[in-house]
């Protein structure tokens, strides 16, 4: 595909998602606006668009490198608990530590995270890797049980309405001083794209790997610490975001093949332009109300994994 026509499908998106609202903001006619329109501007809506298009391809890239780490195609931090344990840390803060800042809250997710996934890449071992759909079923159920004991001490600690509205993944309450978390997401794409070597050595396989001199387990966890800063970062900024990391690397690894570093960009890209897609989306289609991106990526995903799931499955019965 043309990159002039990417670029400018992009700032189109961009433009709309700035000038898309309840509050008009005609943006031919700027001599005219209130104080009010422009504190608008710069308070919510550019927060807004740009929150969108962190946080839309962190969790793409993410997915994408963990389904080389883990050798499927169905799995995201999403199918493996990674933001199911994320969201554990932070019930954890909120009792303990209720007063503690963004970077503490974070941080706690990240151990949280890390040792979520590394429990589910033990549990990993014991399951047929042969089949494909397997793993991501057992992962959904592994975050199921995680985000059960989440969801229980929320309700111990009447703290499950706070819990549900703060991490359901609604940009509209994005402004600024709150989203700037997010900007840490982008050190960590680059030290992916400075790996991403190590990443497609890893998806061939220990065997491959140690011939290659790619110490497989050290970027294993390398890797999974990445994902889950990066799930940590986003959950505690904007809420869970379902179905991303599992839509976007398909999509582009089915269109543009295998190569993860020439991949990365494109996962980047696409993540971010389906979010102000779904974000777009969610606030014109009942306006002047809207629905969470979250709640319309998570239709748009469900249908999108299923279809997945019955190609493999058609595939593997073959």
């Amino acid at each position: 595909m043309n990159k002039l026509v990417l670029i400018i499908f992009f700032l189109i998106l961009i433009i709309s998602s700035i000038f898309i609202g309840l509050v008009d903001l005609p943006p031919f006619d700027i001599s005219t606006w209130t104080s009010k329109q422009y504190l608008i501007l710069l308070a919510s809506r550019l927060p807004r668009t740009i929150s969108l298009m962190i946080a839309g391809a962190s969790i793409s890239v993410s997915g994408l490198v963990m389904q080389n780490l883990m050798q499927n195609k169905f799995v995201s931090p999403n199918t493996v608990g990674t933001m199911d344990s994320a969201k554990l840390g932070i019930v954890f803060v909120m009792i303990f530590l209720p007063n503690s800042n963004s970077l503490i809250k974070m941080s706690l997710a990240f151990v949280f995270a890390f040792l979520g996934t590394m429990l589910f890449l033990f549990i990993s071992r014991y399951v047929a890797h042969k089949n494909n759909i397997m793993l991501p079923l057992i992962g959904i159920m592994f975050g199921n049980i995680i985000g059960s004991i989440a969801n229980f001490f929320a309700f111990q600690y009447q703290l499950i309405q706070n819990m549900t509205s703060w991490l359901q993944g609604n940009f509209s309450i994005v402004m600024r001083g709150s989203y700037e978390l997010l900007y840490l997401s982008i050190p960590l794409f680059i030290l992916v794209y400075i790996f991403a070597y190590q990443f497609t050595i890893v998806a061939t396989g220990q065997e491959i790997s140690t011939n290659l001199g790619v110490s497989y387990q050290k970027i294993r966890i390398f890797g999974i610490g990445i994902i889950a800063l990066i799930s940590s970062i986003v959950l505690v900024s904007i809420g869970n975001i379902p179905f991303l990391g599992i839509i976007v690397p398909n999509l582009v690894t089915l269109k543009y093949g295998d190569q993860m570093k020439k991949n990365l960009p494109l996962t980047a890209y696409f993540g971010a332009v389906l979010l102000i897609i779904c974000d777009i989306i969610g606030r014109t289609i009942i306006a002047p109300y809207e629905i969470s991106a979250s709640l319309v990526l998570s239709v748009l995903g469900s249908i999108f994994f299923i279809a997945l799931l019955l190609k493999e499955n058609r595939g593997q019965s073959q």
